[in-house]
């Protein structure tokens, strides 16, 4: 498992993969305005499977970084043992990983109250086709051709708002109950909201995945990341140009303690040589 870390941006290549013959993923992740960082970053990767996951956690120092990085751990393990083939072990995956967050909150009083967002994708090589699911806020973009095609639909209130028509995307990011989550790892089984793709996603050479925690999505939004996107010449170059948004955004927002934020950009096949 690699994770990461605060700078530099953490950058892999996976060459020779399955019918895609250059993967490139990077990872970043910061502390932006807080004192210290609840979010989880980690990926694994055999000849044939790749997993990528990121999950932003909460419930207080000792708690919140916990539940992220014990969620990101168990999926990663789970998935070297096992990788997930379908929608419904994608959703399985993601249940056990809520069951092993609400077991270690009996380790300590400082992890009662843990859960965390999480968002995971799946990548058959052998199969050229990808997988993924999440609980909460956190997301993955999909781009093809330059053009974001979808991201996945939070669990929470505002996203609710906004399907029942009573907001309006670009209010999502500013509104003052954003945080209020509908679905998070840590939550009783009978309440807990898994999405999952529909199917399996078939790849394409020039496909890109974006995983991130609303951190990063609150403050660069669709347009920002095309833009920076066309601009980058690698994953790792994408992701430094968003931290910079962030950054700028959050200041002309007079954020100075804005979240916690962090991604994985995953290009398949995209700078071919």
């Amino acid at each position: 498992m690699s994770a990461s870390a605060e700078p530099p941006v953490f950058a892999d290549t996976l060459s020779g993969v399955g019918h895609l013959p250059q993967v490139e993923l990077a990872i970043l992740s910061r502390r932006g305005g807080r004192s210290y960082n609840e979010d989880a970053c980690g990926h694994w990767h055999s000849g044939s499977h790749l997993c990528c996951v990121v999950a932003d956690g909460a419930g207080g120092h000792g708690g919140g970084d916990i539940a992220s990085r014990l969620t990101v751990q168990h999926i990663i393990e789970s998935v070297a043992a096992a990788p997930p083939q379908d929608p419904e072990a994608v959703r399985q995956l993601i249940a056990d990983a809520n069951a092993n967050v609400i077991r270690h909150r009996h380790d300590g009083d400082e992890m009662r109250d843990m859960h965390t967002t999480v968002i995971s994708l799946f990548v058959d090589f052998e199969k050229s086709q990808a997988l993924w699911g999440h609980a909460g806020d956190s997301r993955l973009y999909v781009f093809r051709d330059g053009q974001m095609l979808a991201h996945t639909r939070d669990h929470s209130l505002v996203q609710s708002l906004f399907e029942a028509g009573l907001l309006k995307a670009d209010e999502m990011r500013t509104h003052p109950r954003r945080s209020e989550l509908h679905s998070a790892l840590g939550t009783n089984p009978e309440d807990l909201k898994i999405t999952t793709a529909t199917k399996p996603w078939a790849l394409r050479a020039g496909d890109i995945f974006l995983l991130c925690t609303d951190g990063l999505w609150e403050y660069v939004d669709d347009a920002e990341m095309c833009a920076s996107l066309a601009r980058a010449h690698d994953p790792s170059a994408w992701l430094a140009s968003m931290e910079q948004l962030v950054l700028r955004n959050a200041v002309a927002q007079h954020k100075s303690s804005h979240d916690n934020f962090s991604g994985i950009a995953v290009w398949f096949g995209h700078a071919l040589s």
